[in-house]
């Protein structure tokens, strides 16, 4: 299966009192790193709008192991780990520092939601490609 790097600069916008990342950023960031390779997928906002399915978060486990802290420049990378079930799937996410340390991990579980059924759906094959479960 296909992996997924998204560069990202820690900056003063996602630091909380103590000076390093918030728990709830590391949330937006494994959000925008998911957005950006789903929509280079072929599977974006618009496609979303226009087919009336897109992803919806089930279930998350997050651990933190290292303070992300100002002007850090890390890694996120992600790669989905195949169907759960024949609706669910599980994706890890980890935020890795330019030393190599691993600073947080999400396993999330997720599937693919139709918007006019309001439930969700077995994973149709174009969004198994932009997730990178199929080539």
């Amino acid at each position: 299966m296909t992996s997924f790097e998204y560069p990202v600069t820690i900056l003063e916008k996602h630091l909380d009192t103590f000076g390093h990342v918030n728990n709830a950023i590391y949330l937006s960031l494994y959000e925008e790193a998911r957005w950006d390779f789903i929509t280079k997928g072929g599977f974006g906002l618009n496609e979303i709008q226009e087919k009336k399915i897109g992803p919806v978060v089930l279930e998350l486990n997050i651990k933190f192991t290292s303070e992300l802290k100002n002007r850090e420049d890390i890694i996120i990378k992600s790669k989905n780990l195949g169907m759960k079930n024949s609706l669910v799937m599980d994706m890890e996410q980890s935020m890795i520092k330019a030393d190599g340390t691993v600073a947080s991990t999400m396993i999330i579980s997720f599937g693919l939601f139709d918007l006019k059924k309001r439930k969700l759906i077995p994973p149709t094959s174009e969004w198994k490609r932009a997730i990178g479960e199929e080539s």
